[in-house]
C-alpha cells in the first residue's frame, strides 16, 4: 500500500511559477511510475507527465513549462511548473503503480487527495 500526499498548490499570476510535492510513506517511491494528472471544473481528468524507471515523459500542453523530479531520500517526487498559464488552472493529482507507465488515470492504483492550482490572468 502506497500513501501520497501532494502540496504546493496554490494562487499564482499568469507567467509564475509552483512547485508540486508528492510524498509517499508505506513503500518506496522509486520502485513506482509516478504520474502528475490534473482535472479543471467541468473537464475529464487530463494526464500531465510521468516519471519511471525509462524516463521522463510530458503532455505536448506542458512540455517544456513542466518537470518531474524524484527525490529518493526525500520519497518524494515533485512538479515545478514554469510559465504558468490561466488554462493550467485545476486540481492536480499525483498517482503511483507498480507495473503501468502510461497515461490512462484509470490503471493506476494509487491516488493523492489532490492540490489546487489557480492561475489569475
Amino acid at each position: 500500500q502506497v500513501l501520497l500526499v501532494e502540496s504546493g498548490g496554490g494562487l499564482v499570476q499568469a507567467g509564475g511559477s509552483l512547485r508540486l510535492s508528492c510524498a509517499a510513506s508505506g513503500r518506496t517511491l522509486g520502485a513506482y511510475t509516478v504520474a502528475w494528472f490534473r482535472q479543471a471544473p467541468g473537464k475529464e481528468r487530463e494526464y500531465v507527465g510521468t516519471i519511471s524507471w525509462t524516463g521522463k515523459y510530458y503532455a505536448d500542453s506542458v512540455k517544456g513549462r513542466f518537470t518531474i523530479s524524484r527525490d529518493n531520500a526525500e520519497n518524494t517526487v515533485y512538479l515545478q511548473m514554469n510559465s504558468l498559464k490561466p488554462e493550467d488552472t485545476a486540481v492536480y493529482y499525483c498517482a503511483a503503480d507498480g507495473a503501468y507507465r502510461g497515461i490512462e488515470s484509470k490503471y493506476y492504483d494509487y491516488w493523492g487527495q489532490g492540490t489546487q492550482v489557480t492561475v489569475s490572468s
